[in-house]
């Protein structure tokens, strides 16, 4: 069986709890029961609240407008570490296409920095984008979007 990540927590969490039924979602302690009962260990459900505790308090008070042409942004070493040509063009097309704006981007890099994997394949890139616009207000649009790029077969062109 495959070691379970924080990644993994998270998109139990995301799957199960934040997207199916948000008003569903209770306190903390019934979270992690319910995470126990599914077989996830107490470090890494510890781990991935840790990591949802830092997305909320980098979260904006407002929506910010989005402007879709800046600076060229440069990745560190660790960041290209995480993530290879393919998760770095996706991210680049998702800011130049007005999805993510720069502010966004970087707490997207935060949040891949902060998982526990050594790399993030373009498929947990996009869950993460995910659960990032999920926490952004008015981001409704691009998290629709979004959306359709993960659940979809095929994805719906940008217009």
């Amino acid at each position: 069986m495959k070691e379970e990540t924080i990644l993994d927590v998270l998109l139990y969490l995301f799957e199960h709890y934040f997207y199916a039924d948000p008003e569903a979602v209770a306190d903390r302690d019934s979270l992690q029961n319910g995470l126990l009962q599914a077989g996830f260990s107490r470090s890494e459900i510890n781990k991935a609240f840790d990591w949802l505790d830092d997305l909320s308090r980098q979260r904006p008070a407002s929506a910010q407008p989005c402007n879709a042409v800046g600076p060229v942004r440069l990745y560190v070493e660790p960041e290209l570490a995480k993530l290879d040509t393919e998760a770095l063009g996706f991210l680049m097309f998702l800011e130049q296409q007005g999805i993510l704006d720069a502010a966004q981007r970087e707490l997207v890099i935060d949040r891949v920095i902060a998982l526990d994997q050594e790399q993030v394949e373009l498929d947990d890139l996009k869950w993460v984008v995910l659960m990032v616009l999920f926490n952004q207000p008015g981001a409704e649009a691009a998290f629709a979007w979004m959306e359709t790029q993960i659940f979809d077969d095929e994805p719906e062109p940008l217009h």
